[in-house]
């Protein structure tokens, strides 16, 4: 009976979609744009009542500066791809080049870069210093950049059918995200089937997307995996979408364990349609060794904390494999900050299902870790990591929980940088995004080499002096795996999202960032007023940075800076 039921529901759930997708292809550029433009307005009039559901479900306290995480990595991050995907809607109307303001370059390896960052003078001062470019793939010619940009937005009428979006349950902008996606670029109408984790925010979902809703474009569905499954192999169901876990990617594409055997034998998967996906990975930092400043290991310790705390460790692009030359003479001090700079970060709870036990079985796999940062129980830092050990599954399994390793290897300067990107590319599971941190001097120094090893780097987002989560805040950028993934072998998923000047054939993004926040980056010759990021785990401000954030989105305007300035200054 219950089968039957939601056999039913899955009917009617694609037959209503079905028939928004006509009304969808019926729809002007015009009233697409307007469509979207109102979606902004109700996600800044609900932006509250979001962020109040998701400090529920994580467990935060009203008054904890961590808040600030779910302000920009939330509606911050939504109405910030609005505004972009507005843009180019708006040129597609007029019949302008998507892509006029937006300089291109051929970089050593002859393949074009776009630079998506900044993108006008509001992105020069809120991230000053920080610079974004879309690597196209090779063979890409300009020509043909400029002739496809636009997806499925070039021609409007030509709908491809309805697509089921599989949302995650760590952050809560993705699933909103991964949805407009579908509707813009794919062309598609959407069931959004919500990650049980994300129920909560169902109410606030179905208020911002209710011009969509309304118009039967898109649903938004709960439950379990019965109804998810039966909207994956529902015959009206014409594509999937998933952000999640390379085994549940394995579980919907080839079947239980028997299932996959005998499908990959015949070569024929259980899931008989196309699916894209974004599922994470094992990402490195690789820490190019320099001459640095007390000010500055402190710093960037801090830098690499947040990349492995930030959501309490539970990010698909969350730091997992710290790569250190063992030649480096600062490289004991680094690690000794680093081990400082995660006791130090605020409490929080390890409340990702399963978090837990993950870390419980990494401390039980590294037992000389058990008390490695400073006696805080949720958090890890895992030292002495060999590269060369098969057996060693924190190169190969996502922890999804605050466990930070780190491996050596020997080398400086350029010898150093080779080595730890072979082993990056090769050893590490996954391609969604890697991170470098070198000092300007040692990046100057290193010279046309330094670019070389950039273009040889496969990940889909690399970040430079920058966490890679900034590629993911940064609209215009986009975000998946490095491609060459296949069905059989997704590491971190096929295709990619946001991408909101709706590129065709995109590689990878490449963010660049300042070595040091200012002012300290002035006193050393560095051109940036960025301070410490909003993003860091330890900044005191960034509840109310990123609240501030969010109605600039909503609504840029001059007389709104100041405000955001000194807030960020204060953090």
């Amino acid at each position: 009976m219950v089968e039957d039921a939601v056999s039913r529901q899955a009917d009617e759930i694609t037959g209503r979609l079905h028939d928004g997708e006509a009304a969808w292809g019926r729809m002007s550029l015009v009233d697409r744009r307007k469509l979207l433009e109102r979606f902004g307005e109700l996600t800044a009039r609900h932006a509250s009542e979001w962020i109040q559901a998701a400090a529920r479900v994580k467990g935060l306290s009203e008054g904890s500066p961590l808040i600030g995480e779910e302000w920009i990595s939330g509606p911050w991050a939504v109405l910030g791809y609005v505004g972009a995907l507005r843009q180019t809607l708006q040129r597609l109307e007029n019949r302008e080049d998507v892509l006029a303001g937006f300089p291109i370059r051929t970089l050593v390896n002859d393949q074009l870069a776009v630079k998506v960052l900044p993108a006008g003078i509001y992105d020069r001062l809120l991230l000053n210093g920080f610079t974004a470019e879309v690597w196209m793939q090779p063979g890409v010619t300009e020509n043909e950049l400029r002739r496809t940009a636009g997806l499925g937005q070039r021609d409007p009428a030509q709908t491809r059918g309805v697509v089921l979006v599989l949302g995650a349950g760590n952050i809560f902008s993705i699933a909103p995200l991964d949805a407009l996606y579908q509707l813009y670029a794919e062309n598609r109408a959407v069931v959004l089937k919500l990650n049980p984790i994300t129920d909560p925010l169902k109410p606030v979902f179905d208020k911002i997307f209710a011009p969509f809703i309304d118009l039967g474009v898109l649903e938004i569905v709960t439950g379990g995996v019965q109804i998810g499954s039966e909207l994956a192999y529902h015959e009206q169901i014409s594509a999937v979408h998933m952000t999640g876990s390379e085994h549940t990617h394995d579980a919907i594409v080839w079947g239980s364990a028997d299932e996959a055997r005998a499908a990959k034998e015949s070569g024929r998967p259980k899931l008989d349609k196309p699916i894209t996906s974004e599922l994470g990975g094992v990402a490195p930092v690789i820490i190019v060794p320099g001459r640095w400043s007390q000010a500055d290991l402190t710093f960037q310790a801090r830098h690499v904390a947040t990349q492995r705390l930030h959501n309490s460790g539970s990010n698909c692009i969350a730091a997992q494999i710290v790569l250190v030359s063992s030649d480096w003479e600062q490289k004991d001090a680094f690690l000794a900050e680093l081990r400082a700079a995660m006791a130090a970060a605020p409490a929080r709870p390890a409340w990702y299902p399963g978090s837990d036990d993950r870390i419980r079985q990494a401390r039980e796999r590294h037992p000389e870790a058990a008390a490695a940062a400073g006696g805080t129980p949720a958090r890890t830092l895992l030292t002495g990591l060999h590269l060369g050990d098969a057996a060693e599954d924190a190169f190969d399994t996502e922890y999804f929980a605050p466990v930070l390793g780190v491996s050596e290897l020997p080398g400086t300067g350029a010898d150093f940088l080779r080595s730890a990107i072979a082993a990056s590319n090769q050893r590490l599971r996954g391609t969604l995004g890697a991170n470098i941190i070198i000092h300007p001097m040692t990046r100057k120094e290193l010279g046309p080499a330094f670019a070389r090893a950039i273009a040889d780097l496969r990940y889909g987002t690399i970040g430079i002096n920058a966490w890679t989560g900034v590629g993911y805040l940064t609209p215009y950028a986009t975000w998946g795996a490095f491609p060459g993934h296949t069905l059989d072998d997704v590491q971190s998923g096929i295709g990619v999202v946001h991408n909101a000047l709706l590129l065709e054939r995109t590689e990878r993004t490449v963010v660049d960032g300042p070595f040091r926040p200012t002012p300290r980056a002035l006193l050393h010759g560095e051109w940036t007023i960025s301070p410490k990021p909003p993003w860091f785990v330890d900044n005191r401000t960034a509840a109310t940075t990123g609240k501030l954030l969010t109605s600039f989105a909503a609504r840029p305007r001059w007389s709104a800076l100041p405000a955001i300035f000194a807030s960020a200054l204060r953090g």
